[in-house]
């Protein structure tokens, strides 16, 4: 998940100025015992501005200080992240951590890529399998009985802390949480995309809450057996799919995390789409690639057709992540997995595209061999089976 965020103008609270303060602190502290003082502090202040819903102020805050000081924003979104994820309760005296918790799937399809409820027993078997190769012994697992798109997951950190509360609470009673489908927004159809499950657990205070926080575990193994165990679970609700479950993590984490990888998957992906839907070997496509900038670069966009014409038959947006910009070798990756997928005519624009989208259908346009930034369209006679993937 993309941390940067551009200044805003909004006229800055008392509540928004205590947690640049305190933000600022703890960057500035100068020793472990220093920095609990002010971890101290600014959990508090960020847990009563989750509790009372007071988004505004955070993000307020967090956009000042992206601006005016950036390892105090850095400290500022670590605490808030990490309060709206995790939380602590209390059962006949004995505290629990509770943790939020996200497991991606990333997958791709010719069709839509189903977000739906999670029949009861595959809700069952998933719990079963998390706990036994993710999680650490004395965790209790809780899942809310949805499959997600990206679209559909919290929208803030209050909203997250929310999700967290009610995860926990199931967790702690041994159940799992109705999510009610009526409100969740439509999701865009995306030949490429993840789906996540989400959860929570509790463990007793001091307990390990990972399976690879325990001394015979690590998180290769945890990998492994959970796509090998846990994964066959997901068939029924991916009908017409290919899928790559990855490794559960703290929710912002797997989120990041499948963000990153989610990228050279998609440029696998569309490879793999061409051939399938055309008939066009990884040997006959060309890749362009062109780099987008906005107020600095975002992103670069991947135009594949025919080596021996100008079309654009499909596109991929790789955007940079975090603390990535142009001077990263975001580049050298592409080309990489491009090679590695089988494709060799690989074109680098040395162009400073816009960030252009169609005005019809709102979706990005890509670079051609003519350095234009063009729709992508598949062949006339194939546009019925793909016109609605971007």
């Amino acid at each position: 998940m993309k941390r940067t965020r551009f200044g805003a103008r909004d006229r800055l609270s008392r509540d928004a100025a205590e947690l640049q303060r305190l933000a600022a602190g703890l960057s500035d502290s100068g020793g472990k015992l220093e920095d609990a003082y002010w971890e101290a502090r600014l959990a508090e202040s960020v847990d009563s501005l989750l509790k009372n819903g007071a988004e505004d102020d955070i993000n307020t805050a967090l956009d000042r200080l992206f601006e005016a000081n950036p390892r105090a924003h850095d400290e500022l979104a670590d605490m808030v992240e990490s309060r709206a994820e995790s939380g602590r309760l209390e059962v006949d005296g004995q505290p629990f951590d509770i943790l939020l918790f996200a497991a991606p799937v990333l997958a791709w399809s010719r069709f839509s890529i189903p977000a739906c409820p999670l029949p009861t027993g595959i809700l069952s078997a998933l719990t079963v399998q998390l706990g036994a190769h993710v999680f650490g012994d004395k965790a209790r697992v809780a899942l809310a009985d949805f499959l997600f798109s990206p679209d559909q997951l919290p929208r803030s950190f209050c909203d997250t802390w929310q999700l967290t509360q009610a995860l926990g609470a199931a967790a702690m009673a041994g159940g799992h949480l109705s999510i009610d489908t009526e409100v969740l927004p439509e999701t865009n159809p995306f030949l490429s995309d993840v789906r996540y499950l989400v959860g929570a657990i509790a463990v007793p205070c001091g307990q390990p809450p990972f399976r690879w926080n325990e001394k015979d575990g690590d998180k290769e193994s945890a990998l492994r057996e959970w796509q090998k165990q846990g994964g066959p679970n997901l068939e029924p609700l991916l009908t017409g799919c290919a899928w790559e479950p990855l490794l559960a993590d703290a929710y912002h984490a797997a989120c990041r995390n499948a963000d990153r990888l989610s990228r050279p998957y998609s440029l696998r992906a569309s490879v793999a789409f061409l051939q399938t839907a055309l008939g066009l070997m990884p040997a006959g496509i060309r890749a362009v690639v062109g780099p987008c900038y906005d107020r600095r670069m975002e992103e670069y966009r991947v135009g594949l057709g025919p080596r021996d014409k100008s079309d654009v038959f499909h596109g991929i947006v790789w955007p940079l992540l975090g603390a990535e910009d142009e001077a990263t070798d975001a580049a050298g990756e592409i080309e990489a997995v491009l090679r590695e997928a089988g494709v060799k005519d690989i074109r680098f624009l040395d162009h400073h595209f816009p960030m252009e989208f169609c005005d019809d259908c709102g979706v990005p346009l890509y670079p051609n061999i003519d350095a234009e930034l063009v729709h992508a369209d598949m062949p006339e006679q194939n546009a019925g089976s793909s016109q609605a993937l971007h």
